[in-house]
């Protein structure tokens, strides 16, 4: 059984789909063992308390750099026997040191089907406002590996939302949560416990 090790930094309502998920026995191999904020007071640390889940507070105003947190960091994931990392709302972008300490192990949730509205300031409502600004008709969610490449790790699994008439950016951002993150946020920490994924040339494959 994998330890599921959950990174947030605000609300936690991914990280509520993954403990949803699990009381429902649909994250086979792994459990949810400790969540992680990067900020106090956290809402997403009282969810964890409300599960029984150990929650840890890191804050990152009390590290000078990236590279500084990203050490302390790491010593606590070893500490807490990582095996799978979850990026739920997490808004810290750390050093490739983390991500070298665990290839193919840490994964997250963004809001858009990369390649699109991804990258370096693509975060929360921002995505979502940029693919009404573009008028595209599809957007949706996609669950990839972290890499020190921001949203540019291996796509996991991918979900697709239409956008519809009349839409504003809160709007989208509920319907993109509800209709694929919370769906394949779980599904792809599944999969990962199960060691149903391969990495080949960059690209995943599922058995």
């Amino acid at each position: 059984m994998k330890n599921i090790i959950v990174l947030v930094s605000g609300g936690g309502t991914n990280l509520q789909a993954l403990i949803d998920a699990q009381k429902r026995g649909e994250i086979k191999g792994g459990r949810i063992t400790c969540v992680i904020s990067s900020k106090e007071g956290a809402y997403a640390l009282e969810r964890a308390a409300q599960n029984g889940i150990k929650g840890i507070t890191l804050p990152r105003k009390e590290y000078p750099d990236n590279k500084t947190y990203s050490d302390a960091l790491l010593k606590l994931l070893g500490e807490e026997k990582a095996d799978i990392i979850v990026y739920a709302g997490f808004m810290t972008i750390l050093d490739k040191c983390v991500c070298d300490a665990y290839p193919y192990k840490m994964v997250n949730v963004h809001p858009a089907l990369i390649p699109s509205f991804c990258g370096k300031g693509y975060y929360g409502l921002r995505v979502h406002e940029e693919a009404l600004r573009r008028g595209v008709k599809v957007t949706g969610a996609t669950v990839h590996f972290v890499t020190d490449v921001c949203d540019g790790g291996p796509i996991i699994l991918q979900r697709a939302v239409y956008i519809e008439e009349g839409d504003t950016p809160e709007v989208l951002q509920r319907r993109v949560m509800e209709q694929a993150e919370w769906k394949i946020l779980p599904e792809a920490v599944s999969l990962l416990c199960e060691d149903r994924i391969e990495v080949i040339d960059g690209v995943t494959h599922i058995r």
